[in-house]
């Protein structure tokens, strides 16, 4: 019934899903940059993750020095 609904909205709008295009995307991306591509974003997230936990500790510290 799902896929009956996803194809006639394709077929009303002459498009691809929002799914279909993300997944396109992605295997384009994949195939540009390779592994070293998403290994390196993936480190700069977590970085930056790990940068966002720190300033939260400092700043909850602070916040319980004015308390």
């Amino acid at each position: 019934m799902a896929e009956d609904k996803r194809e006639s909205k394709r077929d009303e709008k002459g498009t691809m899903t929002v799914q279909e295009a993300g997944r396109k995307g992605g295997m384009k991306t994949a195939q540009t940059h390779g592994r070293d591509f998403y290994e390196a974003i993936g480190h700069k997230g977590g970085q930056k993750v790990k940068e966002l936990i720190e300033e939260g500790k400092k700043a909850k510290a602070l916040h319980a020095e004015k308390q």
